[in-house]
């Protein structure tokens, strides 16, 4: 499995966010409190609003929140919503890969390590890997 930058920041401003939870995090602070680009993360945020992950709050006061409890939220839904497909096999998803001669049974090794990494990712979850101390500072109130 690789994990691309945009995976490892979304994973990463999810938990911080639910460590805050249930205050709001602005983006500029999560930007600066893990080290994120701050336009970069602006993408990631939405992709994770649209998913239905996040919850956004405009104003001054505003900032992000958990769509859902932190514990109903699991790594492979934040992966899904940043990143699309857990393994892919030359860009493209494992299931659909087909090989013959030799290299036949190569398809069941592949799907074998997304199951594996399924059932990583789709059973740890925000409220169990959270850290239970953030700095006030990504406070919006």
């Amino acid at each position: 499995m690789y994990v691309s930058a945009r995976t490892d920041y979304a994973v990463r401003a999810m938990l911080t966010i639910a460590a805050d939870h249930p205050h709001l995090v602005k983006a500029a602070a999560l930007a600066a409190a893990q080290d994120i680009p701050l336009s970069f993360l602006q993408g990631i945020l939405l992709d994770l609003r649209r998913a239905g992950l996040l919850h956004s709050h405009r104003g001054v006061e505003g900032g992000y929140s958990l769509a859902r409890p932190a514990g109903e939220i699991t790594v492979g839904d934040v992966v899904r919503a940043a990143g699309g497909a857990l393994t892919t096999v030359r860009g493209l998803p494992t299931t659909t890969m087909t090989y013959h001669g030799v290299a036949t049974g190569l398809r069941d090794v592949w799907l074998a390590v997304e199951e594996a990494i399924e059932g990583v990712v789709d059973h740890r979850t925000l409220a169990e890997l959270a850290v239970s101390a953030i700095p006030t500072t990504l406070r919006t109130n």
